[in-house]
């Protein structure tokens, strides 16, 4: 049976991922202010690019918003030459969001920048602390997708 973990550091930790999330948040809008686009529609163009096409009602769970928000989000994307709408190849009646170039482009930029920016951050840190800072972070990814998947109804 694992040993229990102090409420401290339990606080601690959350204290710190928050405020590590806050941060490279705040950096990833500095940098989406260079475009031409708003942070959400970055959101709605990178969940495009790792699940492929997707249709507005998934998207929209996605980006927990309202269908109507997905749409008028997705107008301006289509508008900007971002996404275009293509039929479904299994049912025609089904439209999908596809990830145009131009799209892609920006997420390309934008994700090299912020890999920058971690890179500067991690000067300070040595060869073996990367490594290690890379495995436990990999580890508490897997360990908090499995619990929120697991606890979705």
């Amino acid at each position: 049976m694992p040993k229990p973990i102090d409420i401290e550091t339990i606080a601690h930790l959350e204290k710190d991922l928050r405020n590590i999330s806050y941060i490279l948040k705040q950096k990833g809008r500095e940098i989406l202010a260079h475009y031409p686009i708003t942070t959400p529609q970055f959101i709605a163009l990178q969940w495009l690019l790792d699940e492929g096409d997707l249709t507005i009602g998934e998207l929209s769970k996605k980006l927990y918003s309202a269908f109507s928000t997905t749409t008028d989000l997705v107008d301006r994307l289509e508008k900007n030459e971002l996404v275009k709408r293509v039929p479904d190849s299994e049912d025609r009646r089904v439209v999908r969001i596809h990830l145009l170039e131009k799209g892609r482009t920006i997420i390309d930029e934008v994700i090299l920048k912020r890999q920058q920016y971690l890179e500067e951050v991690l000067q300070s840190f040595n060869q073996e602390q990367i490594d290690l800072l890379k495995e436990v972070l990999c580890q508490l990814n897997k360990e908090i997708s499995f619990h929120s998947t697991s606890t979705d109804d």
